[in-house]
């Protein structure tokens, strides 16, 4: 135990001179300001990472542009003073130190806000997804303990369950008539407090990330305190320009956004939110306008953007990027390749979930010479696959669960729950394996695995196949209820613009490529496939769906 105990302080101390080093070679760390550094540390025990940036930001230039939405530029000196007015007027009606508030609002300003204001009243956030229903909004309300809602006046239908007594506060309005409900709007609080800093908190109130509930009722991890050190994880593989503009397609209210909003206030970039809503090419239009280095979005916005065409993609100038940051599933070998066509060498994918945040990064070079690959972890982190029986598997090309060590991974869900954890290593909930230069590929979920007559089946094999033929824009594989095999192969698959693939024919390009219980048995064509607000597939509701279009209809 005492030698474990060694072994663990040694690799804290590794891993945390090995962050000061990325930090310095980035710009980020200045050997000669350790004053610097020691504010932000503080800051961040006391306000949470949110505040942080911002304050770190605002001590180095007041009057540089901090974000772009729809109304316009807020400098990182404005939202210093409107965040503290907002935590004067929260606290005013009765908010504070402890209390829980629920963050319901599309990207922009006053998500921002909102954000910052609760953490300098060492408030807890909760992150909550635009794409709930209300009986969703409702459970997840309840088990956070929400004290009071910050919300866009489009969400207002779905506080039907929640209870009245819970003050609502608007933070964005589209419709004038939700001006007479009689809420709060935070523009209201930020003209009549002033702008000076609220007392600080004893300590950081803290935020909840929901999880994708793509099985159930998404569950909260909660990340209540954040070393400044961790955003070396991020930028020891990834390029992110200093002193730049980015472009966050991805929603705010989950990791890959908010995440990469921070790091980008870090390194003094201008964030452009111009997308209440995602919109392929009024994202092209935002980098070419704002000359933006960096687009930071999922898997399947990237998809969309180069679905537009080379003759789409052709007439906007986007040769000022140099960083496409993509997280939230992993990328397949032909959305890499035509990323690559479109766009350059710039496609970073990241490997990371609500739990376990960073756990490996795949590099354009890595996407060239291993396709489907998700990279290797970068410092702080530690990636190992363990087999059924969780002995460590060494050899390249086992399957097995991915676990994962980072200094971001949660300490467990808000309620109560936790993930398995081996060797002090916390499960992914990934199947995977290395090849032989240790890069990191995911063969699937491992509760989306298929037992097909006796034989296991991983659907992502099938789909990055399928999706690499011309005809097929997008494919997702589930296992139905068979008499025979216990579960058979359904393929739904959404055509490529102008192609009629023929069902057959793709059955007999799968079993032409792989083995013949990797084969469908029934291909269904839908128009789009079931998402929520972050992208990711929801299997379930295609696994119990009935289907219109079967090829054995």
């Amino acid at each position: 135990m005492k030698t474990d105990s060694l072994l663990r302080v040694g690799r804290m101390m590794a891993d945390t001179a090995s962050a000061i080093a990325v930090l310095h070679r980035r710009g980020m760390f200045d050997p000669w300001r350790p004053g610097e550094v020691i504010q932000s540390m503080r800051d961040a025990e006391v306000y949470g990472p949110f505040v942080t940036v911002l304050a770190h930001a605002a001590r180095r230039d007041r009057d540089a542009p901090a974000i772009v939405d729809e109304l316009g530029t807020v400098t990182f000196g404005e939202l210093d003073a409107r965040s503290n007015a907002l935590g004067h007027g929260l606290s005013r009606a009765g908010f504070g130190p402890g209390s829980v508030l629920a963050v319901l609002c599309r990207d922009h300003r006053g998500m921002v806000l909102a954000l910052l204001a609760a953490g300098r009243l060492g408030a807890r956030a909760v992150l909550m997804n635009t794409g709930f229903a209300a009986p969703q909004l409702a459970d997840v309300a309840a088990r956070e303990h929400v004290d009071g809602i910050l919300l866009d006046s489009e969400f207002i239908e779905l506080l039907s369950e929640i209870p009245h007594q819970i003050p609502r506060i608007l933070t964005w309005i589209d419709d004038p008539g939700a001006r007479a409900l009689g809420y709060a709007t935070i523009d209201e609080l930020i003209t009549a407090n002033s702008g000076e800093a609220p007392p600080a908190p004893e300590q950081a109130g803290g935020m909840v990330i929901l999880t994708s509930g793509t099985t159930g009722t998404p569950k909260g991890a909660p990340r209540d305190k954040v070393s400044p050190l961790q955003s070396a994880q991020f930028l020891d593989r990834i390029p992110l320009p200093r002193d730049d503009t980015m472009v966050v397609a991805a929603p705010t209210f989950h990791g890959t956004g908010l995440s990469q909003l921070m790091l980008g206030w870090a390194l003094g970039n201008k964030v452009v939110l111009q997308q209440r809503r995602f919109d392929p090419r009024k994202t092209l239009a935002n980098i070419a306008e704002h000359r933006a280095a960096t687009l930071v979005l999922v898997p399947t916005m990237l998809q969309r953007i180069v679905d537009l065409g080379p003759e789409v993609l052709g007439g906007v100038d986007t040769s000022s990027l140099r960083v496409i940051f993509a997280a939230g599933s992993s990328i397949s070998p032909d959305l890499s390749r035509r990323t690559a066509e479109a766009f350059g060498d710039v496609l970073y994918n990241l490997y990371a979930s609500t739990e376990v945040a960073v756990a490996a990064v795949a590099t354009p070079q890595d996407m060239r010479l291993a396709p489907g690959t998700v990279g290797r972890p970068p410092v702080g982190c530690r990636v190992a696959i363990y087999d059924e029986h969780r002995t460590l598997v060494t050899a390249p090309g086992v399957v097995g669960t991915i676990f994962v060590s980072s200094g971001l991974s949660f300490a467990g869900y808000t309620d109560g729950r936790n993930k398995e954890t081996v060797d002090g290593l916390l499960s992914s909930g990934d199947i995977g394996h290395f090849d032989a230069d240790g890069r990191l590929f995911i063969d699937g979920r491992d509760d989306d695995m298929i037992v097909s007559g006796g034989e296991n089946v991983f659907p992502l094999e099938v789909e990055n196949l399928l999706v690499g033929r011309a005809d097929v824009l997008e494919a997702a594989v589930v296992g139905v209820e068979d008499r025979d095999f216990g579960k058979r192969l359904r393929a739904f698959i959404v055509r490529a613009e102008g192609a009629e693939p023929d069902p057959q024919e793709i059955k007999d390009y799968v079993k032409a490529n792989l083995a013949r219980h990797k084969v469908p048995r029934d291909v269904v064509f839908l128009d789009e496939l079931p998402r929520n607000a972050t992208g990711k597939l929801l299997r379930r509701r295609l696994e119990h769906s009935d289907p219109v279009e079967p090829s054995d209809a």
